[in-house]
């Protein structure tokens, strides 16, 4: 019995009408409060009841990347737990990795509220929190505070600073990571959230590529780097960045962060603001952006040839969504919005169904099907 989907969802979404951000907050706060007192008897209860219900394991799953082991290909989506609050429990709902942030060098309250909404008729999100952190020196006490060693693999989203002009960016983003550069597994350059003003800019080539040297030049090689791009880029731009991507020998491509494209969407109307959809500012993800996730990611896996690993993210609800993923090229894959709607619950279902997708089709590991839809 999936009691999220029965009892809770419906209480939050119908019943108090949370708010999503307020909803956010407080489940962060538990989820904290959990990772803090690992001696409280109700603590240790309620993770081994989350662990034992959540988790699913198989050999075949089983990831190596970047030198580093995943259980299985499945991760949390970075904006979920931007200040690492909850670092040591996301294993206990069965996810085989987790990206913090996104988190900029100095601290900042993000955008006027409100600026998360649910479009519940289309399964979406629409956000504008303006990455709300505070600051990549508390994400560094946070995880040097960790008394438990990390199960799973940690990964950092970087951000610009909304007050650092665009000029200083590398100096803004390199700040950041030589304060993490030893607490992360991995590292990822956020340049494509559509919530801070020019941040998208960015993503051109020059502007990419002064970032990526500064950063190189500190990592020298220690920590895989990946660059999140926007599914809104033409497929020249995304060229660009793989042309990037080369020179300086980044780690991999997380496709995509969320789209500004609020067409054809079944919402049209905001409730806690009566705007139009399409007049809101913001970023929509879940469902909507599925399938302009998957055919970015399926370019990036033709122009590179399948040899430049993905990381996966936009819209998966069910298994089908993430084997179609999977299949487009995507090594590993994110959630963030299916947590919303379907629950903590959904990560055993997603992993249960990609091992009966190993078996219809006989192949030996989730490895196998990378790419797999390509040469069909």
């Amino acid at each position: 019995m999936d009691i999220y989907k029965l009892g809770i969802k419906p209480l939050l979404f119908s019943g108090l009408k949370a708010d999503p951000e307020w909803v956010h907050q407080q489940t962060l706060k538990r989820l904290n409060w959990l990772d803090t007192h690992p001696q409280n008897l109700l603590a240790i209860s309620f993770l081994h009841y989350l662990e034992a219900s959540c988790s699913f394991s198989d050999r075949r799953l089983k990831q190596n990347l970047w030198g580093l082991q995943f259980s299985n290909p499945f991760g949390l989506a970075a904006g979920f737990d931007k200040d690492g609050v909850a670092a040591g429990i996301w294993h206990t709902l069965g996810l085989g990795f987790a990206e913090l942030g996104t988190v900029t060098f100095h601290p900042q309250t993000g955008n006027p509220q409100p600026r998360l909404f649910r479009l519940s008729k289309d399964e979406a999100v629409l956000n504008r929190m303006g990455f709300n952190n505070q600051g990549s020196e508390v994400l560094q006490q946070n995880l040097q505070q960790q008394t438990r060693k990390f199960c799973i693999p940690i990964g950092i989203n970087l951000g610009k600073s909304k007050i650092t002009p665009l000029e200083d960016a590398a100096k803004d983003y390199l700040g950041s990571f030589q304060r993490l550069q030893n607490l992360g597994d991995y590292f990822v350059i956020n340049v494509s959230s559509p919530n801070t003003p020019g941040l998208r800019s960015l993503q051109n080539r020059e502007q990419l590529a002064t970032i990526l040297d500064a950063i190189q030049q500190e990592n020298r090689g220690t920590k895989p780097i990946l660059v999140k791009i926007a599914p809104d880029l033409t497929q020249e731009a995304i060229a660009d960045i793989l042309d990037l991507a080369k020179t300086y020998q980044l780690a991999g491509i997380i496709a995509t962060n969320t789209t500004i494209d609020k067409e054809n969407l079944n919402t049209k109307i905001i409730k806690a603001t009566g705007n139009p959809v399409t007049e809101e500012a913001g970023g929509i993800s879940g469902k909507p952006l599925r399938d302009r996730a998957t055919e970015t990611i399926r370019f990036i896996w033709q122009q590179t040839e399948g040899k430049l690993p993905i990381i996966g993210v936009g819209g998966i609800f069910t298994p089908e969504d993430a084997w179609e993923k999977i299949t487009a090229g995507a090594s590993l894959l994110q959630v963030y919005t299916g947590l919303v709607y379907e629950g903590p619950w959904m990560v055993k279902r997603i992993l249960e169904g990609l091992v009966q997708k190993l078996e219809e089709r006989e192949l030996e590991t989730i490895d196998d099907a990378i790419g797999l839809g390509n040469s069909q």
